[in-house]
């Protein structure tokens, strides 16, 4: 049997990259826009106090979860698009991969729902997704910062910033006292969607050009 040659040209589609960057943005919004609606709709809750975890646990624990499952969507998409744009090197590789796993861990601390009930029964994950996610989302802005610097330097200024900001500041979140851990936390997830949504720019930026 003879080798079948490799296709003359690599195709790249620029609606699907449009698709895939806009959807990273609804994800970041029906995110926030869970944790808002919950902060309002959950009885007894403290938005300042209560974490968003504790807004996960419970009887209306399905409306933030549903914005974790959109987040990890999102963070997918990123992934996917902008493996399907390759800007070149190895931290742009080691980005994608990030960006892949950082989906698949949010799915799973929503699906896992160990957080905010005291659990302690069977194998409890939730805090080393935790930790898990704080490393790759410090290290996934600032490897990828370098080949974004293609699109416009701002976007390599964007990135690093980021990176350094989550570094310095996601850490203090495991020291706080409770009485305003939730507020930090949500800032600390407003600093994500920020991630996320300079990434969907600039794929949304590359799209529109091919087109």
């Amino acid at each position: 049997m003879s080798q079948s040659p490799l296709p003359p040209t690599l195709h790249i589609a620029p609606t699907l990259i449009t698709l895939l960057a806009a959807y990273a943005v609804l994800g970041c919004l029906l995110l926030a826009g869970s944790v808002i609606a919950a902060d309002f709709i959950v009885p007894d809750h403290d938005w300042v106090a209560d974490t968003i975890s504790d807004l996960g646990a419970g009887r209306y624990e399905f409306i933030v979860d549903s914005g974790l499952y959109a987040f990890s969507a999102a963070l997918v998409a990123i992934a996917v698009a902008a493996s399907h744009v390759h800007l070149g090197g190895r931290g742009w590789s080691f980005g994608i991969v990030a960006f892949a796993l950082m989906g698949l861990i949010v799915f799973l601390v929503g699906a896992r729902n160990e957080y905010g009930d005291s659990d302690n029964e069977g194998v409890v994950i939730h805090i080393y997704l935790v930790y898990a996610l704080g490393v790759l989302m410090a290290v996934a802005p600032w490897v990828m910062a370098g080949a974004a610097g293609q699109m416009g330097q701002g976007y390599t200024r964007m990135l690093r910033a980021i990176a350094v900001i989550w570094t310095l500041t996601a850490p203090v979140f495991f020291f706080l006292p409770t009485g305003i851990d939730g507020v930090y936390e949500r800032g600390l997830g407003l600093l994500a969607i920020v991630a996320v949504c300079t990434m969907a720019h600039l794929l949304l930026r590359y799209g529109r050009a091919l087109r």
